[in-house]
């Protein structure tokens, strides 16, 4: 079974950093796709960005330019690096990616991580 672990989450000033790990354990063959998304109190869960297996990566407009996202394939760890940080981008952050188990492809996600900006 595969698992994604997200951390670094916490409370954080308007302006301020933080930046998010998500590391994948258990049996799985390559990896496709990653992402991260997020869920703000009585709202869905929504893309935040995206990379591709080449490094190609894609932003919702409001965190373009404020984070960046990226990958490292040999320690099957996805990054999210949150500057300027606002307090609309509080929320639960979940970690997703795309995995070969067996001889077919399957999405996974994690838990989620806690970020609250705020003064």
């Amino acid at each position: 079974q595969v698992q994604l672990v997200e951390s670094g989450g916490g409370l954080v000033q308007p302006g301020g950093s933080l930046r998010l790990s998500c590391t994948a354990s258990g049996n799985f063959g390559a990896i496709g796709a990653m992402g991260w998304y997020r869920q703000a109190p009585g709202e869905e869960r929504g893309l935040v960005a995206t990379i591709s297996v080449n490094g190609i990566t894609n932003y919702e407009d409001s965190v373009r330019g404020r984070f960046f996202i990226s990958r490292d394939n040999a320690k099957s760890t996805l990054y999210l690096q949150m500057d300027s940080l606002r307090p609309e981008d509080t929320g639960v952050y979940y970690c997703n990616a795309n995995f070969v188990v067996g001889v077919k492809w399957s999405e996974v996600w994690g838990q989620g991580t806690q970020v609250t900006v705020s003064s």
